[in-house]
């Protein structure tokens, strides 16, 4: 098993967590994207992408949900119709909303690109950052430990390295989350999230 990618993406790093939490041996490389034999695997040339014998796949969330059915752990993503909606309804939102919420601020204050340094842009997209980690904050609080429940699944893989994301960028005016300072002490007790989450990359 290959996951084809560089560590320091958010996306790459959601699926060795994964392989961390599963116990799985893997080979990790990092590739071009813009050679024939990657965009034979990916068209849109983006990472990660996960080889296991003669299955290829892309997509972080998707290989995250496939490796742990093929691992069988219930645990980390339920077979019962609900549970596995609440967990993939979570991780759905971190990638179509979450992700979206922060692109502009973290070019602009993390990458430093100069593309991305619109004054009014770069405070909109601090203020819809803070906005949707309060809407997990929430969730937590209500839950009380992690983001579906009392017990762990994917949707923390994913929400985990979103959390560090945000904990770690120079962020003005950063809100008091308990909720969240909890999870992240919560997280950081696993093995996988300090070795591919709370790793000093943002």
């Amino acid at each position: 098993m290959r996951v084809l990618g560089r560590a320091a993406s958010i996306n790459v790093r959601k699926v060795l967590w994964t392989c961390a939490e599963l116990g799985l041996n893997h080979e990790h490389a990092d590739v071009r994207l813009d050679t024939p034999e990657f965009l034979a695997m990916n068209p849109n040339a983006m990472v990660p992408v996960l080889v296991d014998g003669d299955f290829v796949l892309w997509e972080s969330n998707s290989i995250c949900r496939y490796l742990a059915g093929r691992e069988q752990r219930l645990d980390l993503l339920p077979t019962e119709p609900q549970a596995r909606a609440r967990v993939e309804q979570w991780m759905d939102w971190q990638a179509g909303e979450l992700n979206n919420s922060w692109r502009y601020a973290f070019m602009g204050l993390v990458r430093h690109s100069p593309a991305h340094q619109d004054p009014s842009l770069l405070a909109a997209g601090v203020a819809g950052w803070h906005r949707h980690i309060e809407i997990l904050a929430r969730q937590l609080d209500a839950t009380g430990a992690f983001a579906t429940g009392a017990e762990f699944t994917l949707a923390d893989v994913v929400l985990g390295l979103s959390v560090h994301r945000w904990l770690a960028a120079p962020l003005p005016l950063r809100p008091a989350l308990p909720a969240i300072e909890r999870y992240y002490e919560s997280l950081s007790e696993r093995p996988g999230f300090m070795a591919h989450g709370r790793n000093g990359q943002p």
